[in-house]
């Protein structure tokens, strides 16, 4: 259980929590929700004992094992595989004991070590980390890589791997989805809804939270609230709570209006200035209640362009990919105004190079590229965020593109994308994730573009910043082509979808639960493929294996021979020396030998017991250890 009473946490002058209080069961699944900045990753470092309440209590319940996943990784040698079995510490811990234990060679010990290693399921933890690595839309290639081969964002989709590899009584999860694709996304839904322990889960992402939470506990205002239900029902409770809370707080209005007007019309009085210090002191002990606020500090828009064509943009039986190699074949798409496409498919199969080939950054490989007179396209992706000047302001960024523009009509315009005051003017390099996207959309919002090339523009953004970009896209006269994780943002925009997959762009004419069916189907026919590959393999391994079996049998019988041949001959050899030693013992029971004239027979008979028991003990050594090796030799056989 995790306890927090009456705790506030500061970073610097600003107030993150103040005496927040907040009780999470075992097995609970939490959402935590809030504006960026709130102190949700602060919340996390808490937990982890990387930061300390200013006041108040944190408890832990004692002898738990927390995992979260990091949002950096070292550029390292280390395989991605073992990077991610890293995330297994019991598993590590015995096996680095395995090793000590061989190299001091203590058989007890060591068999003790693969107990406890099969008790942790150690035996399969490699099946289990190439699980995870596949879910998370790694290929086998990737498994052996080194770390340092891998772009940042799948750096941190390792990093993700890792946390879900270790054995967790509670896992902190510190926006997981961010540089998922969807496919990824729903695969990640299915393990978390398997988790047995207590998720704390920092999203943006409506739909995911929907289908992954037990409870939503809501940042705000320095406290922490708690709300049981997926998030859809937050907003609903949520809405219900504003909608309360801004009658009472009329209603408080009202009252302080009466006894200010009763206090200023009275306390002169003599008569009345008992009941006016009354209302006086009711006003001090008064809590106040805060007006409901609802509304997002996000209001922008996509002004679309004056003019527009008709197509707007067209590929016409184009190849599309990278140096000579296609990834895309026979590509023919015709964006007319007003087109609204998503785009599916599974990682890796061509989305974000169909978006670069409409843009125009690739070249395509065969085919035709047709643009209207007309056309403005808006362009987003991640790496757009990579080519801001870090230097420059928002402000500045605009400028650039239209010097012409007064400063105010620039920090006006910056306003609606929550950029107000100093912050208009703050170099870029200063800004989150969130807030450099932001820079981003403001950039293309500003050139009124008529088409919109979205390549997962929701990453980083929070809630508020979502529905606004949900709200500005539906209002957009334009076209546009959107590839995204966040489903509620697709059910939102979009009227069409195209599936991208096996080389091929094609209409997909259901829904996104028909897209989860479609890719449920596509991984039992992989599993499918691969099982009957691996039994293709297992039956080749298996005829080669009879073949060596038998010519193994057949040099062991030829061993066999020899040692049977020396066992009877060391059994005939007994057979000799006891026959021997019996007439030795029959002598040495005949009294008369121990007569003082038979002195040296009894010494030489004495002599000859002990040397054939002697001969009779070293045979009869021999002939268990041959006995033995030959009837392990048989049972070798008989297994085969």
């Amino acid at each position: 259980m995790i306890q927090i009473s009456q705790l506030s946490l500061h970073r610097g002058a600003q107030a993150l929590l103040e005496k927040a209080n907040l009780t999470i069961y075992p097995g609970w699944k939490v959402g935590i929700i809030g504006a960026n900045g709130v102190g949700k990753s602060s919340l996390f470092k808490l937990l982890l004992g990387q930061l300390e309440a200013d006041a108040g209590d944190l408890d832990v319940q004692a002898n738990l094992t927390i995992a979260h996943m990091a949002q950096e990784v070292t550029a390292t040698n280390r395989k991605v595989l073992d990077y991610v079995l890293d995330g297994d510490a019991a598993l590590r811990h015995i096996q680095q004991q395995l090793v000590d234990a061989e190299t001091h060679n203590q058989p007890e010990k060591i068999g003790e070590l693969h107990a406890e290693l099969d008790s942790i399921e150690g035996y399969s933890a490699n099946a289990r980390a190439e699980q995870l690595l596949a879910g998370l839309g790694f290929s086998a290639n990737d498994f052996q890589k080194q770390v340092k081969e891998l772009s940042g964002g799948w750096r941190i989709r390792l990093n993700l791997a890792q946390a879900l590899m270790c054995r967790s009584d509670i896992l902190l999860l510190d926006e997981p989805t961010n540089h998922l694709d969807l496919d990824a996304t729903i695969w990640l839904e299915d393990w978390l809804r398997n988790y047995p322990g207590t998720l704390l889960l920092i999203s943006h992402d409506r739909d995911f939270l929907d289908q992954v939470v037990t409870h939503i506990t809501h940042m705000h205002q320095q406290k922490l609230d708690i709300y049981k239900g997926q998030y859809s029902a937050f907003e609903r409770a949520r809405a219900e709570k504003l909608a309360q809370q801004q009658v009472q707080f009329e209603k408080q209005q009202q009252r302080i209006a009466e006894i200010e007007q009763f206090v200023r019309r009275f306390k002169a009085k003599a008569s009345k200035a008992k009941q006016a210090q009354s209302r006086v002191k009711e006003l001090e002990r008064m809590e106040q209640i805060s007006a409901a606020h609802v509304d997002s500090p996000f209001t922008f828009r996509f002004p679309s362009s004056d003019k527009v064509s008709n197509p707007l943009l067209s590929l016409r039986h184009s190849d599309c990919g990278y140096a000579e190699k296609a990834i895309l074949k026979d590509v023919s798409i015709t964006l007319t105004p007003g087109s609204r496409i998503g785009l599916l498919g599974p990682n890796g199969a061509g989305k974000s190079t169909l978006i670069k080939s409409l843009m125009g950054d690739l070249s395509v490989l065969n085919g035709e590229r047709h643009t209207g007179e007309h056309l403005r396209v808006g362009y987003f992706a991640q790496h757009q965020l990579e080519a801001l000047d870090m230097e420059a302001s928002a402000a500045l960024h605009i400028q650039r593109i239209s010097p012409q523009a007064t400063d105010q009509e620039v920090r006006n315009y910056l306003g609606s994308f929550g950029f107000i005051g100093d912050d208009a003017l703050a170099p870029v390099k200063r800004f989150s994730g969130g807030e450099k996207a932001r820079v981003a959309l403001a950039l293309i919002a500003w050139q009124k573009p008529n088409l919109l090339l979205l390549d997962e523009p929701t990453n980083h953004l929070d809630l508020e910043v979502r529905h606004a970009l949900t709200m500005a896209m539906q209002e957009f006269e334009g076209a546009v082509i959107l590839v995204s994780h966040d489903r509620h943002l697709l059910r939102n925009t979009v009227d069409q979808f195209l599936l991208v997959a096996n080389g091929n762009v094609s209409d997909f004419s259901g829904d996104l639960d028909d897209y989860q069916r479609w890719l449920t189907d596509q991984r039992r026919i992989a599993q499918q493929a691969q099982s009957k590959t691996v039994e293709r393999e297992s039956q080749s391994i298996s005829a080669a294996d009879r073949k060596a079996q038998k010519r193994e049998a057949a040099e062991l019988r030829k061993k066999l021979s020899p040692i049977k041949n020396k066992i009877s001959a060391l059994e005939k050899t007994m057979e000799t020396l006891q026959a021997q030693l019996g007439e030795v013992e029959t002598l040495l029971a005949d009294n008369s030998l121990y007569e003082a004239s038979n002195k040296d027979l009894l010494r030489d008979t004495l002599a000859k017991q002990t040397q054939l028991t002697q001969q009779l003990d070293t045979t009869e050594s021999e002939w268990m250890e041959l006995a033995e090796t030959l009837e392990t030799m048989e049972q070798s056989l008989a297994s085969e």
